[in-house]
């Protein structure tokens, strides 16, 4: 029977943790350190740490108490706020993972942004503005011991500032931009750079006229169902590939799908309370979709664009397809299955 993995952390639902939650108690039993875990997590728990993986030493302590009278096969977290704790655990255990170091840049901004420039690596602010038109993409990455292999890249649709929050992320297995040579080099030189080691990295980038811009880089498993549109689309289990470098083991990467795979975030358009949200049976017989979800419930207030965060979307759906224009189609014929009403403060708009 495979030994425990440790995971940092629950996550939230509306970046949809439970996805990945899922797949990895699939594959080992998981011993959760959080204080409180979410009514949605615990049935897929094998046992809970309460304490604050946020508060290293403490959390740390906790854990390595754990592992004296109980086997941990590895650690993961998909967390920036927790990477430390990760490295402080594995590093004191003996178990593969980030070096301290890394983890430590990858969860504080100012600390990235300054390893980039020190290695002369085409980052945001270092000589093109963040609003550059280009495509915003992101290399699903796995960091093996000597080999680092871009598995897909998402391509992301943000909304507007300032708050830019994701409306759609699509993976194209044929995606062109997989064989852009500086895409690649750029990919590689950051990951060499920050130290990373037996992890899945997110590298996010900004395409400009002057080349790719490294925007952030979070070495952990993405959310927003990034690793369920990578399975669609090429058949990598990137939750997967996570367990098995946090357990010392080489993941399995071979691609066995060649499609298009994308989910698309439903906001408010106006700001208000909630009062009607109401999803169309019929939206599951349509042959491109694969999920479609309410993640709001009436009575709820909600933001919209320019400001609205991840807590405000109020449903997503995956959809699947042969090529990215009958994906976007797709997505477009599911949008009508929702309905949604907001009051605001001065009336009634109805999305």
């Amino acid at each position: 029977m495979a030994q425990p993995v440790v995971l940092l952390g629950a996550g939230r639902p509306e970046t949809c943790d439970d996805f990945p939650l899922t797949r990895i108690a699939a594959l080992h039993p998981v011993v959760l350190v959080d204080p409180d875990p979410p009514a949605w997590a615990r049935p897929h728990l094998r046992a809970h740490l309460a304490v604050d993986p946020a508060r290293e030493a403490q959390a740390a302590e906790a854990v390595l108490a754990h592992a004296a009278g109980h086997p941990v096969a590895g650690v993961l977290t998909w967390s920036a706020a927790h990477l430390a704790t990760a490295a402080r655990i594995t590093g004191r255990l003996g178990l593969p993972g980030l070096p301290y170091e890394a983890a430590a840049a990858c969860a504080d901004p100012a600390a990235l942004q300054a390893l980039l420039e020190r290695h002369r690596l085409p980052a945001a602010g270092t000589g093109e503005p963040e609003e550059t038109p280009g495509p915003l993409v992101s290399a699903e990455t796995v960091v093996l011991d000597d080999e680092v292999r871009i598995v897909a890249l998402t391509r992301t649709t943000p909304g507007p500032p300032p708050a830019r929050a994701a409306l759609r992320h699509c993976v194209h297995a044929h995606d062109g931009l997989l064989h852009n040579r500086f895409l690649r080099s750029c990919v590689e030189r950051t990951v060499r750079a920050l130290g990373l080691a037996h992890t899945v990295a997110h590298v996010v980038l900004r395409m400009t006229a002057r080349g790719p811009r490294v925007l952030d880089v979070a070495p952990h498993l993405p959310g927003d169902l990034i690793p369920l549109l990578v399975e669609r689309a090429t058949g990598v289990d990137l939750a997967g590939a996570a367990v098995s470098l946090a357990t010392g083991r080489h993941p399995d990467l071979t691609p066995t799908r060649q499609r298009v795979a994308a989910v698309q975030f439903a906001y408010p358009a106006t700001t208000g309370r909630l009062t009607q949200l109401h999803l169309d049976p019929a939206a599951e017989h349509d042959p491109a979709a694969d999920r479609m979800l309410l993640t709001h419930h009436p009575g709820a207030p909600v933001t919209a664009a320019p400001h609205a965060t991840a807590a405000d979307r109020l449903a997503h759906w995956v959809v699947t397809a042969e090529n990215p224009a009958d994906c976007a189609t797709a997505l477009r014929r599911l949008a009508r299955h929702l309905t949604a009403t907001v009051l605001p403060a001065t009336g009634v708009y109805a999305a």
